[in-house]
């Protein structure tokens, strides 16, 4: 070992000006990966574009599609453009149907666990659907038949094809992430919270089980997923409906005598043997 140790410095001492050209291959290398990187952002950028433009052809020529089986056979004007209401009317539903899809990820904490990236704003692709979404909204004439100009109409279909892109961009980003974002704590925290919501939506559970896994939920997912005030609404109304009537106690049934106290969902039953304080 000391051999080979000594024989490195004695070819370092006589070859130490090999360390400026290779600093100089390093350096090169770095440029390469730099302008390579720029490049790949490019393509994706351009990728975005394209498939953006693609969606708004699609959207319109269904809009024509439509608009010709309404009136039947007639003859084809080529120069003719189309009815804005009647466009205006098929980019609504578009829209209405991109805006459902996302919903059904913002209001359904399950799904919010099994794809936090769809929630999660720091995603750069969530971050350019949300982008997307604000523009269309902005961007929507009051009604299909409101007074709107051959540029606006323009405007909202653009913006309409970019948000279905950016949907569908986000969403499958999400599903291919998952929880690989998060670290093994965390994708635990993620797990015993899906196990949990299933014990609070369980309509054979009591309304106290409910209530405590429903509470645990909210711990597991405190500082990792943030669950909208709407989502909220709607778990708690799935937590708190009542339970089925065949569950529910007969008049003429005797009151127990010892009520099982209300007990973690997830924790384990104590060892035989052991006493509880209060019995």
């Amino acid at each position: 070992m000391d051999e080979f140790i000594q024989g490195f410095w004695t070819f370092a001492g006589h070859y130490w000006w090999l360390v400026f050209p290779i600093m100089g291959m390093a350096g090169g290398a770095a440029k390469a990966w730099e302008r390579n990187s720029k490049r790949r952002h490019e393509r994706r950028l351009e990728t975005l574009r394209i498939k953006a433009q693609l969606k708004t052809a699609e959207i319109e020529a269904r809009a024509l599609t439509q608009q010709a089986k309404r009136r039947g056979p007639t003859v084809v004007d080529t120069t003719a453009s189309v009815a804005p209401a009647d466009l205006v009317a098929r980019l609504f539903a578009e829209h209405d149907e991109i805006t459902a899809r996302w919903l059904d990820y913002e209001l359904d904490v399950a799904k919010l666990i099994a794809y936090p990236a769809m929630s999660d704003g720091r995603q750069p692709l969530t971050a350019a659907f949300l982008r997307a979404k604000k523009t269309a909204d902005a961007l929507r004439p009051a009604s299909a038949d409101a007074k709107v100009s051959e540029q606006q109409v323009t405007e909202y279909l653009q913006a309409v094809g970019d948000y279905a892109v950016a949907f569908e961009i986000a969403e499958k980003d999400a599903r291919r992430l998952r929880d690989s974002t998060f670290t093994e704590p965390e994708r635990k925290r993620l797990e015993r919270a899906q196990q949990l919501l299933k014990v609070a939506v369980d309509e054979s559970a009591t309304q106290a089980e409910r209530n405590v896994a429903y509470k645990r939920v909210r711990e597991e997912l405190d500082g990792l997923i943030l669950l909208s005030d709407e989502a909220v609404t709607v778990l708690e109304k799935q937590v708190a409906r009542e339970l089925p009537a065949s569950s529910a106690p007969t008049p003429d049934a005797p009151p127990e005598a010892d009520p099982l106290p209300v007990t973690d969902p997830l924790r384990p039953p104590p060892p035989r043997g052991q006493h509880r304080e209060d019995a």
